[in-house]
């Protein structure tokens, strides 16, 4: 049965390789829990699972600051709803097609339901590049984009927050646009607002630190601590910044960051002050961390940031920039945890050589959901007009983080595959968003 699905679904969707691959994961996680539960192979679910409620595409014209007429393509997946409104975050990057779109959206779906907390799976987002544009130009771009996108969104709806290319500035922008048209002060519709109009504490850290603390919990289960162990992190964005910050919170010796242009690997351990003012107040690039450092740091254009020999590795840029042959060096270099702070970022090969390694693997859809988290605990406080202290939603942010992993774990061991990760999330996710399906109807 799934072999057929498989076939028919790369059919129905040619050329989104990405999409196929996020799809072909949980399918091959699957058969136990359909064996085991008949019910849940019934009434198409799987198919309805695999096809959006909806698919937006749409076009956004704006002008450069040379008064150039600039084109570009924005995209919105409602993928399904049946837990919540539609949740999942917005990114603007040149790469970005209908195929990406739809394996973030897909992937959302089961992470959104394995945080408990009500929300559907979506994404969206534009091949717009914000990077070196100037602030009015990213404002035009989105108000623009936020022209068409707002007849589609609402609290009850869809609520969108940031990711790659959308921080603190384009959510403002949007928010901005999206209250003028409407005429009304919808605080819910967007998350990853500024602090001082409804936004949360803890929402421009919670990925990073999500993934931290869902790694610290993979390595307790081995009788570990993240105190003291060598780490290996990708990226150099919000995602990795954070999740340096936490890991070094939590004690661990931070290695490494990277840009696409190559990675910085500092033996003292990344000085996060200097990576926090190149990267989140110049917008500049990572090579000038070297520079400004010292004797203990270097830039290595090109290379791999995975041939760091260390014992935790958080893959926090983008997808599959972790392979096979990245994975085998890993091993061979001693690495006990490797844990997706990205969106698929560790190949379907590299997952398979990880885990017949024995290597603690966190998947992204379970270890990153501290941010699409904390965004559905900012719709709480927005509901309830209220504004909770930092340590008030980081303890609620390490609670979801437990109760996802120990989720991920017992499913795991309850469908025969102890300490398979990737199985125990794509199952629980399953289960839950397939019952509320089921409940509900053929919609």
């Amino acid at each position: 049965m799934l072999t057929s699905l498989r076939d028919e679904i790369l059919r129905r969707n040619p050329g989104e390789p990405e999409f196929h691959q996020a799809v072909g994961e949980v399918l091959d996680s699957l058969t136990p829990v359909l064996a085991a539960r008949p019910e849940l192979a019934e009434a198409g679910l799987i198919e309805r699972l695999a096809e959006p409620e909806r698919q937006i595409i749409f076009r956004v014209p704006w002008q450069d600051d040379s008064g150039a007429v600039r084109v570009n393509r924005g995209f919105r997946v409602e993928f399904n709803s049946a837990l919540g409104p539609y949740k999942g975050g917005l990114r603007f990057h040149p790469s970005l097609n209908l195929g990406i779109v739809k394996f973030l959206g897909f992937e959302q779906i089961f992470k959104n339901a394995l945080t408990g907390l009500g929300i559907g799976g979506g994404k969206g987002g534009s091949d717009f590049d914000p990077h070196g544009r100037s602030d009015a130009e990213v404002m035009r771009f989105c108000q623009s984009f936020m022209t068409e996108l707002h007849r589609h969104l609402g609290e009850y709806t869809d609520v969108p927050a940031g990711d790659i290319g959308v921080g603190g500035r384009e959510i403002g922008y949007l928010f901005g646009q999206y209250r003028r048209i409407t005429n009304r002060w919808e605080a819910g519709v967007l998350t990853g607002k500024g602090l001082g109009w409804g936004g949360s504490a803890v929402r421009t850290e919670a990925t990073g630190y999500g993934n931290v603390l869902f790694t610290a919990e993979m390595l307790r289960k081995r009788g570990e601590e993240l105190d003291g162990q060598q780490v290996v992190v990708s990226g150099s964005g919000n995602v990795a910044i954070y999740t340096v910050e936490k890991a070094q919170a939590l004690g661990a010796h931070v290695l490494t960051v990277s840009d696409s242009q190559g990675y910085v690997v500092d033996e003292k351990g990344i000085d996060l002050a200097l990576l926090k003012e190149i990267k989140e107040v110049e917008r500049g690039r990572l090579s000038s961390y070297a520079d400004r450092r010292g004797p203990s740091a270097r830039y290595v254009t090109g290379g791999r940031v995975w041939d760091v020999p260390a014992e935790v590795a958080l893959p926090s840029a983008t997808q599959n920039e972790l392979d096979t042959d990245d994975a085998l060096t890993l091993v061979r270099n001693g690495v006990k945890a490797v844990s997706e702070g990205a969106n698929m970022p560790t190949t379907p090969g590299a997952i398979r050589v990880l885990q017949e390694a024995g290597v603690a693997f966190g998947p992204g859809k379970a270890a990153n959901a501290g941010g699409v988290a904390t965004s559905a605990l900012e719709m709480s406080q927005n509901a309830g007009r209220a504004a909770w202290p930092f340590d008030v939603v980081e303890r609620e942010l390490a609670g979801v983080m437990r109760s996802i992993h120990d989720t991920a774990w017992e499913t795991a061991e309850r469908y025969g595959r102890p300490g398979d990760y990737v199985t125990g999330a794509n199952i629980a996710g399953f289960e839950r968003v397939a019952e509320a399906m089921l409940a509900q109807g053929l919609i």
